[in-house]
């Protein structure tokens, strides 16, 4: 008997769909991009002419009242993922939906109920869970190559001395923009799958550009585990004028790991690369990051290269998994978990707001 396929639609055509989603479903068998929402084309930007087979929608609506369709992919600004994810849903469609998940775990947590009501699934798109540095420091962890971690530093830190104009610079906290939610939701999602929920939250929010912005740009997040447990720093800055931006930096009581240099998956795809292509995910190995370990009394570094990518598609592969039959423990970054981590940027929020410590 054939497996089925499934008909996927995209909501937007902005760098996320052409970039992010729309080449990993077109590398997923069971996938079958069948019709994309594009509000205003333009000739050197038209879904219809880069997707001929698609059918192309000019409102969500339509393509939610089109019953051929089986997944919907929400690649809209974050103030639209509510309103989109809830609909989808009712229209009796799982969904894959772009970080941030939602504004709010309020919201979060709505649309887990009507998830579990309408029997359709939820996946987040955290794609940076399958960046090889960061599959690289969980096999470490795993391993006890390091030993017991007592701390973990994950950075986001770039030069960029002009804000952005997409939502990136024009949305409110309160609609889900700025630094925490889009680079500071990676970092703390790398951080809650490796460790869980914190106890404890401590931030500071900062404008480093200094451009009269209420809105900060820049983040320093801790993240208490407890006694004998880790202490995490989350850390996303704006002016940092470096040859080699440091990624991680993971101290444990029998080494430590530190590797510069972001992941390359997202400049390959940008380059027009995708999953399956020689050499895609694989970073140079004068990027490599650095081990030192105890050898007797005395540290020694050596090279260690990053693991074998999985690369992105994993999350695809893994979510057409789950709508096979796998269900909801099968879905590879769950709205559950994207809730949590939601509920760890409220407690940053109000701690960088009030200076106090929040417990969770």
């Amino acid at each position: 008997m054939a497996s089925k396929t499934y008909n996927v639609g995209v909501i937007g055509y902005g760098m996320s769909a052409k970039v992010f989603h729309i080449p990993l479903i077109l590398v997923t068998p069971s996938f079958n991009l069948s019709a994309i929402v594009q509000r205003t084309p333009k000739p050197n930007d038209s879904a219809s002419s880069d997707h001929p087979t698609a059918k192309i929608h000019s409102s969500a609506t339509t393509l939610f009242a089109d019953p051929s369709i089986d997944i919907i992919v929400i690649t809209t600004t974050p103030d639209t993922h509510f309103t989109f994810t809830k609909s989808a849903l009712q229209a009796g469609k799982h969904v894959i939906v772009e970080k941030p998940f939602v504004p709010s775990s309020e919201q979060a947590d709505e649309l887990i109920a009507i998830s579990k009501e309408t029997g359709k699934l939820i996946c987040v798109y955290q794609n940076r869970r399958w960046d090889s540095d960061f599959l690289t420091v969980r096999k470490l962890i795993s391993e006890g190559t390091i030993g017991r971690v007592v701390e973990f530093e994950t950075h986001f830190d770039r030069y960029k001395p002009v804000k952005p104009e997409s939502w990136k610079g024009t949305l409110g906290m309160e609609q889900a923009g700025g630094v925490v939610y889009d680079l500071g939701t990676h970092l703390i999602d790398q951080a809650y799958v490796l460790f869980g929920l914190p106890r404890s939250v401590n931030a500071v929010f900062e404008n480093q550009r200094d451009d009269g912005s209420e809105e900060p740009d820049s983040i320093t997040v801790l993240l208490g585990y407890g006694a004998g447990k880790p202490l995490v720093t989350a850390k996303a800055g704006v002016m940092c004028v470096e040859t080699d931006q440091l990624r991680y930096w993971v101290r444990g009581t029998k080494g430590s790991f530190k590797k510069f240099h972001l992941d390359v998956q997202e400049d390959q795809l940008k380059a027009g690369l995708k999953p399956g292509d020689e050499g895609f995910g694989v970073e140079d190995e004068e990027r490599s990051g650095t081990l030192v370990v105890l050898e007797g009394d005395k540290p020694k570094g050596s090279v260690l290269k990053n693991v074998v990518p999985e690369t992105y598609k994993a999350l695809y592969e893994g979510f057409a998994k789950a709508v096979a039959g796998g269900g909801e423990s099968a879905v590879p970054v769950k709205a559950s978990e994207a809730r949590d981590v939601l509920r760890i940027i409220e407690a940053a929020r109000e701690s960088a707001k009030t200076g106090k410590t929040v417990t969770l």
